[in-house]
C-alpha cells in the first residue's frame, strides 16, 4: 500500500478506463477520477484509488464490551471504541446517520495516525480496540495499519458484514471478535430499507464463523418490517443449520429514528417473543437489547441451566463461571475470558 503526499492507496481495485472497480465491498463501485464511491470512503484521483477516509476519526470513548453488543467475549471488561465517517450500506432506521450518511468531508473529523489511535488506547489503559459506530469495514486500510502498530491489542469489529470475502479473509487475521448486523431475513427487506443484498452479508457471516473468529449476531426487530414470526424462526434455522447453536444471537428493540420516525418502537413483549423463537429452536444464547430485562439478558449453562453470567443492562456480574466452564457441572461454554 502507497502513501503518496499524506494520501493513502486503497486496497483492492482496479483500473477500468477513466474510472477504478472497488473490489473492497460488494458494491464494486465504478468510480469516476474525480468521483467518490458510494461508501465516500474511496476517492478516484488521476493515479490511483486513495483510501479517502483513513485517519478520520469521528468518535471516540471507552465502553463496556457488552454495549457492542458482545456478551460471550471478555464478558465484564472494557474496549477503547472508535468511529469514522461513511457506511456502504443506506439504512432508512440508522441510528448514527449523522456520521454514516455524510462524505467524510462533510463531518468533522481529528486525523488520527494509527500511532497516535494506538497511543490513546493504551493512555486509557485498554488493551481492545473496537472498531464501531459507522461502518468499519470502509476503514479496512486504516484498521490493519491500526493493529499492525500495537498488534498485541485485541481487534473488535461492529459491522453490517458488507465485505467481499478476500479483504474480510484478510480482516479475520487481525480480528478477535466480531459483531455482525444481520438486519432481516429477506431480501426485499435488505433492498429496500438498506441497499444491500442479503446473501452477501449471510457469506461474510459464515466465512468470520470459519475463520474462529469470536462472532456474535444483532437482529434489529423493527415493527411490521422484519418481525414476523415466520422470518425470525427462518433466520434462527439458518443459525442452526449454518454456524452453531452456541452462536450469540441478540434480538434489540428498534426505536424510531432518520427516515423512519413513524414507525413505533417494538414492543419488549416482540423481543421477548423473538428471544423464545429462537431459544425453541434450539439456540443456546439468545438476548434482547434496548430494554431491562430480569432475566433475558443472564447467560445459562446450556448442560445444567445454572446461571452463570448476570446481567442488568451494561453492570455484569459473572456468578458462576471457571475459565469457560460452568463452575457446576464443568460444561464448556462458548465465552472468551
Amino acid at each position: 500500500m502507497a502513501v503518496i503526499n499524506e494520501r493513502v492507496e486503497a486496497r483492492y481495485y482496479e483500473r477500468d478506463g477513466d474510472a477504478y472497480i472497488c473490489g473492497l465491498c460488494p458494491h464494486r463501485c465504478r468510480i469516476p477520477v474525480g468521483s467518490y464511491g458510494r461508501c465516500g470512503a474511496r476517492r478516484a484521483d488521476e493515479d490511483m484509488l486513495v483510501a479517502y477516509s483513513y485517519g478520520k476519526v469521528s468518535s471516540v470513548c471507552v465502553d463496556p464490551v457488552e454495549k457492542k453488543p458482545l456478551f460471550h467475549y471478555r464478558p465484564g471488561t472494557r474496549c477503547f471504541s472508535l468511529g469514522g465517517v461513511g457506511c456502504n450500506m443506506s439504512c432508512k432506521h440508522c441510528q448514527n446517520y449523522a456520521i454514516s450518511m455524510l462524505p467524510s468531508g462533510k463531518k468533522r473529523t481529528t486525523y488520527e495516525r494509527p500511532d497516535e489511535i494506538v497511543a490513546l488506547c493504551r493512555k486509557e489503559r485498554q488493551d481492545a480496540i473496537a472498531f464501531t459506530y459507522n461502518e468499519p469495514m470502509i476503514w479496512f486500510e486504516y484498521m490493519l495499519d491500526v493493529m499492525k502498530a500495537d498488534p498485541d491489542l485485541r481487534c473488535i469489529v461492529v459491522s453490517n458484514g458488507l465485505i467481499c470475502e478476500e479483504p474480510l479473509k484478510e480482516l479475520c487475521k487481525v480480528a478477535d471478535a466480531m459483531n455482525i448486523d444481520v438486519k432481516g431475513f429477506t431480501e426485499d427487506f435488505y433492498k429496500e430499507v438498506c441497499g444491500a443484498h442479503l446473501e452477501d452479508v449471510l457469506r461474510s457471516v459464515v466465512t468470520v464463523f470459519e475463520s474462529g473468529v469470536h462472532l456474535e449476531l444483532t437482529y434489529l426487530v423493527i415493527p411490521g418490517y422484519n418481525d414476523s414470526e415466520e422470518e425470525v424462526g427462518r433466520f434462527c434455522d439458518w443459525v442452526l443449520e449454518r454456524l452453531s447453536e452456541d452462536v450469540p444471537v441478540h434480538f434489540t428493540r428498534f426505536y424510531p429514528d432518520n427516515q423512519m420516525m413513524d414507525v413505533p418502537w417494538t414492543p419488549v413483549e416482540t423481543v421477548m417473543r423473538c428471544r423464545e423463537i429462537g431459544m425453541g429452536k434450539g439456540l443456546n444464547y439468545v438476548y434482547v437489547g434496548n430494554t431491562l430485562t430480569d432475566d433475558a439478558d443472564d447467560t445459562y449453562c446450556p448442560e445444567c441451566g445454572t446461571a452463570v453470567i448476570k446481567r442488568l443492562g451494561y453492570l455484569v456480574d459473572i456468578v458462576s463461571l471457571d475459565g469457560d466452564r460452568c463452575s457446576c457441572c464443568k460444561h464448556k461454554l462458548n465465552i472468551v475470558r
